[in-house]
């Protein structure tokens, strides 16, 4: 089975007052290689999947720059932001740590 191609691995999220995401710290792919940790606000998130661009959660393995750990795709729908299995009526990314 070949394996997915991701463009991008949110870490952890912060959550605003009215529970919507505010802000993730994710990796993202640079062609071979991958970025640092990089912050992206809601609004870049939101463009960056509506463009097309697939993320997961997950985490980088320690000492292995280019390996990652990672778990369920970042899904966009109806102005809400959700891990794949996830209800659509709010926003919630299951077993991504808040900073």
């Amino acid at each position: 089975m070949a394996r997915l191609k991701i463009d991008g691995v949110i870490e952890s999220v912060r959550y605003g007052a009215g529970g919507k995401i505010i802000l993730v710290r994710s990796y993202q792919r640079r062609g071979a290689v991958w970025s640092d940790h990089i912050l992206l606000g809601r609004p870049e998130l939101i463009e960056q999947l509506k463009n097309g661009k697939r993320f997961v959660i997950g985490s980088r393995k320690k000492d292995l720059g280019s390996v990652f750990e990672t778990g369920a795709p970042v899904r966009f729908v109806d102005d809400h932001i959700f891990t794949e299995g996830q209800s659509t009526a709010r926003e919630f990314l299951a077993g991504v740590p808040v900073f």
